[in-house]
């Protein structure tokens, strides 16, 4: 089997009594040189979706209950491999036949735990996390696989899963339990109450929880040289019936095409990530803009920046989870005929709320 990459960091030091001795190395494997059915063979992973992890925000507002996060070190250590890894033999390795004639080429390792840079360390972690998790009591969700509740009695723990950063939500009783709990299987740092997750600003108020992005924000107008533009007061300009006065109809022939060094696609990624998480009132105008993504014009990378226009004037609006008597979900939709004109079809939107929310 082809021994796969690595890139390796080997320090050294002399210890109080003069000795040279070897402390922790970190060994990366380069796993762009892996081939599927040989090396892996799944490598899907899951992570806790925005949806959920919103539900979740309104379910706390509305208990009163605690938000704890940890974050694991090194956390792809800790999975054992579903195949068999050789690496290549990393400088500053000494090998046990050091003196004879045998080259270091003719050498290789084994690996008995994942390691970072593998195509599979994301799902290995995953498993190992999830047995330990359901050993001890805990029942996955089948749902969202990133999340495991366990309930005694009144009492009840809710660990929310992404990647190596964990979300714990529990009453008084059971929320030390289950830190205490990860803390005895795995090397973890406990980052107190969740106040930044996953780009997400949280501020725990008294009267419910505000979830806002202005960080994220700040980032983006920077990164696309909008932050010091003047705000505008909507997302995106009314759009017209008649397809040849509507700004957002498709490239027309003969019009051209915007080069490279417009980053209209890393522009909508970022929007899109925005509109998934805490900004819904983009959410129609970056799914019409990305329509554009494969020929955007001109006329589309004005939409976007429109769009970050409107951020700029509004980077402290998020969503406020509130402290309500009765916990509802209810869910809207409707159904605007007519309303892609160039293509003769209707567009249906939905919204779902939680604690007069929403949450998708």
């Amino acid at each position: 089997m082809k021994p796969v990459g690595y890139k390796w960091v080997f320090v050294r030091k002399r210890n109080e009594s003069g000795e040279i001795a070897r402390y922790k190395a970190r060994l990366v494997a380069q796993g762009f040189s892996q081939r599927p059915g040989i090396d892996f063979n799944e490598t899907y992973s899951p992570v806790v979706d925005a949806t959920t992890f919103r539900y979740l925000i309104s379910l706390i507002a509305h208990e009163g209950l605690n938000l704890h996060m940890m974050d694991v070190v090194t956390a792809y250590l800790y999975g054992s491999l579903d195949s068999d890894i050789y690496m290549k033999i990393p400088e500053g390795f000494n090998l046990p036949d050091a003196n004879s004639s045998g080259s270091r080429e003719d050498y290789s390792i084994k690996l008995n735990k994942s390691l970072y840079g593998l195509k599979q360390s994301g799902r290995m972690w995953y498993n190992r996390l999830s047995k330990y998790l359901l050993k001890e009591g805990y029942e996955n969700d089948s749902v969202c696989p990133c999340i495991f509740t366990k309930r005694s009695g009144n009492e009840f723990a809710i660990i929310v899963v992404y990647v190596d950063d964990i979300n714990i939500i529990g009453t008084p009783k059971e929320l030390p339990k289950a830190i205490d709990f990860l803390k005895k299987e795995f090397e973890m740092k406990d980052l107190g109450k969740t106040k930044f997750c996953l780009g997400l600003q949280i501020e725990h108020l008294n009267n419910g929880i505000f979830v806002h992005q202005e960080t994220y924000i700040t980032k983006v107008l920077k990164r696309f040289y909008m932050d010091k533009s003047h705000p505008l007061p909507t997302p995106m300009v009314v759009r017209s019936l008649d397809v040849e006065k509507d700004p957002f109809r498709p490239r027309e022939e003969g019009e051209e095409l915007l080069g490279p060094e417009v980053p209209y696609l890393s522009a909508i990624g970022a929007l899109m990530y925005l509109a998934n998480y805490t900004r819904p009132d983009i959410s129609f105008s970056v799914n019409l803009l990305s329509r554009y993504s494969s020929s955007p014009t001109q006329r589309h990378w004005n939409g976007v920046k429109h769009v970050l226009r409107y951020l700029r004037g509004t980077m402290d609006m998020g969503l406020f989870y509130p402290k309500v008597p009765k916990l509802e979900l209810i869910g809207y939709l409707d159904a605007g005929y007519l309303s892609d004109p160039h293509h003769g079809r209707s567009q249906t939107g939905y919204l779902f709320t939680s604690g007069d929310t929403t949450i998708s």
